[in-house]
């Protein structure tokens, strides 16, 4: 993963200072694993509908909000694995595919104080990166209900307005629909 973040070209400031940053913890010990109760990496994936038009949202029990899906990678140094793991789980869809091998994009989230499966869990930063994937819309969710209460496909516009993450909405969903639209112009 170090090398795939070093070669990771930035689209803009937020991702060039959260690069450097990412880097710098990749050497620290217990960051694959949740262990490291201030920060740990996470995947996280942008999955379009096969007609590029529509993004799939899960609300999310922890966040009550519209969001990605993704988690953590506990202690897996392969993130595809990971992220394809982790989208199958939490919208039951069995034929998603990467869009691309690199990464579609990376960000330092922080993640406010919370209870999880009744036991609180102190804030912390998830090291974060993303993944552009694609799924047909015709296929059956199965909302995985220990993790959300829904599943949607949504258009790049409705998503935005759907989340009730500002920072998230302004910072991270906005910019993955612009860079969609850049990466599809190609």
């Amino acid at each position: 993963m170090y090398q795939q973040i070093t070669n990771y070209q930035p689209y803009n400031e937020q991702e060039a200072k959260d690069k450097e940053l990412l880097l710098k913890v990749l050497k620290q010990k217990d960051v694959l694993t949740r262990e490291n109760e201030v920060g740990h990496f996470t995947v996280s994936c942008w999955v379009l509908n096969q007609n590029h038009n529509k993004v799939l949202m899960c609300y999310h029990k922890v966040y009550n909000s519209w969001s990605w899906l993704g988690g953590h990678v506990d202690g897996e140094k392969n993130f595809k694995k990971v992220a394809l793991k982790e989208v199958q789980e939490e919208s039951g869809l069995e034929n998603v595919s990467f869009m691309s091998d690199d990464l579609f994009s990376l960000e330092v989230l922080t993640v406010d104080g919370h209870v999880k499966r009744g036991k609180y869990v102190s804030s912390h930063l998830h090291y974060n990166v993303t993944y552009l994937m694609e799924a047909n819309d015709q296929d059956e969710l199965k909302i995985k209900e220990d993790e959300n209460k829904g599943l949607r496909w949504f258009s790049f516009e409705d998503a935005l307005k759907a989340s009730t993450e500002p920072w998230f909405v302004e910072n991270i969903y906005s910019k993955l629909n612009s860079k969609v639209k850049d990466y599809l112009k190609r």
